[in-house]
């Protein structure tokens, strides 16, 4: 490992072995190219899969790379937060373990950090591009939340659960370390927290594609993120 690391990334991994090895081996020719002094960490959230295996089998030939791994399964923010707290870099990247939004769309996020201490991809602001849609369905849920997410705790933001963010070191330790939701919701906590402590939060576009193996399970989780958000603004009263 590199003495300075300019970029971690972070990848909560839940049940991931058909992609995690594929997204590791794009993730590793882009970094190995364009950011050498990178470090990459694979949170297994408790799979019951072979995830934790292939990523282990990748660290012995891949010094940048780290697997840690959860007793238990706990949620993708729960991983998402142990993955952050460890992280040493400048930069610190959360991605979905199926890059579904290309690793590429990096520069355009870091281009926005020279003036801003966190920024998030966005499929809804002018310039996205999705080149594959969820099912209908999921499309409405997902508008019904974010116009409930940006009444309750994020206004002003077109997009909070976009799996693709980047947060200066020092936003990303005083944000994950106030979190407390272990689910999807996570997001939106994270960026409740950056708001009230007065970080600068800009939304970039990128390109999305639609993995219809997504872990989101139609009734519970979005019954349990429209609880959190609810309780987001409980949680974090002390911030103002």
């Amino acid at each position: 490992m590199p003495e300075r690391v300019e970029l971690s990334v972070v990848i909560p991994a839940y049940n991931e072995q058909q992609r995690i090895g594929q997204s590791l081996d794009r993730l590793r020719a882009y970094c190995d190219r364009e950011h050498p002094q990178y470090e990459v960490l694979v949170v297994d959230d408790g799979s019951s899969d072979r995830t934790a295996e292939l990523v282990a089998e990748r660290c012995a030939g891949w010094p940048a790379l780290e697997l840690l791994r959860m007793e238990r399964n706990r949620g993708k923010g729960a991983a998402t937060r142990r993955g952050v707290l460890r992280t040493r870099g400048e930069w610190v990247l959360c991605s979905d373990a199926d890059l579904s939004t290309p690793i590429e769309y990096l520069a355009p996020l870091l281009a926005a950090g020279e003036q801003n201490e966190v920024v998030i991809g966005s499929r809804a602001v002018a310039g996205a591009q999705i080149t594959r849609r969820q099912p209908v369905y999921r499309v409405l849920m997902g508008r019904v939340f974010n116009w409930v997410v940006r009444a309750l705790t994020a206004p002003g933001l077109q997009d909070t659960q976009c799996g693709f963010k980047l947060f200066r070191r020092d936003a990303a330790r005083a944000i994950f370390s106030r979190t407390a939701i272990d689910g999807f919701a996570f997001d939106v906590e994270a960026l409740f927290i950056a708001h009230r402590l007065g970080y600068r939060i800009a939304e970039v576009p990128v390109a999305w594609h639609n993995d219809e193996r997504s872990k989101v399970r139609l009734i519970r989780d979005p019954a349990r993120m429209f609880l959190d958000v609810i309780a987001v603004r409980w949680h974090h009263r002390d911030l103002g």
